[in-house]
């Protein structure tokens, strides 16, 4: 059967799959609004410190199971290093620039990460990088001066700290397709360690003595974190790709939803006007580089079987 009829896109598994993301993401969600909530009483090292004990926590049985082993002496470890270090400076930013910015304001710009992404691919992947996706590239760059507002200088250094984070991100993803092979334990249990470490070294100054009540919320980010990273994970393998990863952008919607909710927070047009072409742009990224990966296993596929009439249907692979 074509995978691309109405039967297999309406299959159990993929809405099982699009389930799943969407609880993934709520869940990502409900970790950023607690964060906001909590960067308000405590400082960032803390919340490091804390949040990554209790996801050391939670996986260290993955970790187990893969092998201390394995995990602990990594192929390619000062890349390992280096990605963790990435990790940790994405996470401290996001919660710096949530003590000073609104939720929403700081999920848009982290939403441009994917289009940083492209863009770095070119230059450190030397991936070939057609003039569709450079032009889907620019528009997400405008929509990110969008967002910022009309004056640039009135934007401030919080939204730059946000727009380092998700720069941050990018250079995390992009260290992250290097090191795909070293497990998803390995990388996590490195990331994690790492923003314990940091954590740890930043939290004695200015510690506020967390009650009972916020320990357990400060732990709980941790967590929520982990287990919406499963739901995603699990999400992928059970669906396409190409038709679950599109709603991760619905974290703009929950963050305008509990910035306005909960902290009264006001998003402004032209903050709307910017998510809109980011979410735009890296739907647009994703799904043209899901197309090209097709068009590229098929031209393989059909060179390999002799079929010249399969190639015939297939798209360019650098546009």
């Amino acid at each position: 059967m074509n995978s691309s009829s109405p039967l297999s896109k309406t299959s159990p598994s993929t809405l099982l799959g699009v389930g799943f993301m969407m609880l993934g993401v709520f869940l990502f969600s409900v970790n950023d609004a607690m964060g906001k909530w909590l960067v308000g009483t405590y400082t960032v090292g803390q919340i490091l410190l804390l949040r990554s004990i209790a996801a050391l926590i939670v996986v260290a049985p993955f970790v187990h199971r893969e092998g201390w082993g394995r995990v602990l002496r990594p192929a390619r470890p000062g890349l390992q290093i280096l990605r963790a270090a990435g990790s940790t400076l994405e996470v401290g930013f996001f919660y710096w620039a949530l003590s000073y910015l609104p939720l929403a304001n700081v999920m848009t710009f982290y939403l441009a990460g994917p289009i940083y992404v492209t863009a770095l691919s070119a230059v450190i992947l030397k991936e070939r990088v057609g003039w569709v996706r450079w032009s889907a590239v620019l528009c997400g760059f405008a929509g990110v001066l969008v967002a910022l507002g009309p004056d640039l200088a009135s934007a401030g250094w919080p939204a730059m700290i946000a727009v380092a984070g998700s720069f941050c991100y990018a250079l995390l993803m992009i260290s992250t397709r290097i090191l795909a092979k070293s497990g998803e334990a390995t990388l996590i249990a490195w990331q994690t360690t790492a923003a314990l470490i940091a954590g740890a070294v930043l939290a004695p100054i200015g510690w506020v003595q967390p009650s009972g009540f916020d320990l357990g919320f400060l732990g709980l980010l941790g967590i929520v974190s982990m287990v919406a990273h499963a739901c995603v994970n699990r999400s992928l393998l059970i669906a396409p790709a190409s038709v679950v990863v599109p709603y991760q952008y619905t974290l703009i919607v929950w963050a305008i939803l509990f910035g306005v909710v909960l902290f009264g927070e006001t998003p402004r047009i032209s903050l709307l006007l910017g998510a809109a072409v980011i979410t735009a742009s890296g739907v647009f990224i994703f799904l043209r580089e899901q197309k090209l990966s097709v068009a590229t296993t098929a031209s393989g596929a059909a060179a390999t079987s002799g079929a010249p009439d399969a190639v015939q249907i297939v798209d360019r692979p650098n546009p």
